[in-house]
């Protein structure tokens, strides 16, 4: 009987993101799997890096610092996602001036989510990359002012979730996945994962 990623049955499957949106995501793989976060990393970005290659570099540094032996039985997901706009890179805001200066930025405009992913186990590793074009109408002060407020989107990329009031009521369109907005490009894991 056909049951979804059975081939990664040998594995204990790790999610090392301490996102809530990551863990949704990553639960409606039907896929038995545990957050670990105990091996945070510094964030640094060497100059000369690409910013639409941020994400993936990132992933790739967190995944790396978890120690798998030659007989681990872990399999580990890293992800980290940033939004591009007017050649910047919006990453999570420091507090709320901070999350309402992003949504001024983005608003009326049409940004970039990019996510990079890495899975690895003990014997080896696969990055990858998605990217969706988020297409935002004009906001008000009053809006932005009233969603910092209730939703304090403080540990969102570029301070908003698209799933949240903001995307409902500002979002005229997404080329891409939904998903990967979200900040997990959920399909093309799938794919990653059941070649495995």
């Amino acid at each position: 009987m056909f049951r979804p990623l059975q081939n990664l049955d040998r594995y204990d499957i790790v999610l090392a993101s301490g996102s809530p949106r990551r863990r949704e995501l990553l639960g409606m793989l039907d896929v038995d799997f545990s957050v670990d976060t105990s091996h945070p990393v510094d964030e640094v970005v060497p100059p000369g890096i690409a910013d639409e290659d941020v994400p993936l570099f990132l992933s790739q540094l967190k995944a790396d610092a978890y120690p798998l032996e030659a007989d681990d039985r872990r399999l580990v997901i890293t992800a980290d996602t940033v939004v591009l706009i007017d050649g910047r890179i919006l990453g999570k805001p420091k507090d709320e001036a901070d999350a309402a200066r992003m949504l001024r930025m983005i608003s009326g405009k049409t940004q970039r989510v990019v996510t990079g992913v890495t899975v690895r186990d003990a014997e080896r590793s696969v990055c990858f990359s998605a990217e969706s074009k988020v297409n935002f109408a004009p906001l008000t002060d009053d809006e932005i002012s009233w969603y910092v407020g209730h939703y304090r989107p403080l540990d969102k990329a570029g301070a908003y979730g698209i799933q949240e009031w903001i995307g409902a009521v500002g979002i005229t369109g997404i080329e891409g996945s939904f998903y990967n907005v979200m900040g997990l490009p959920v399909q093309k894991l799938y794919k990653i994962l059941k070649e495995w």
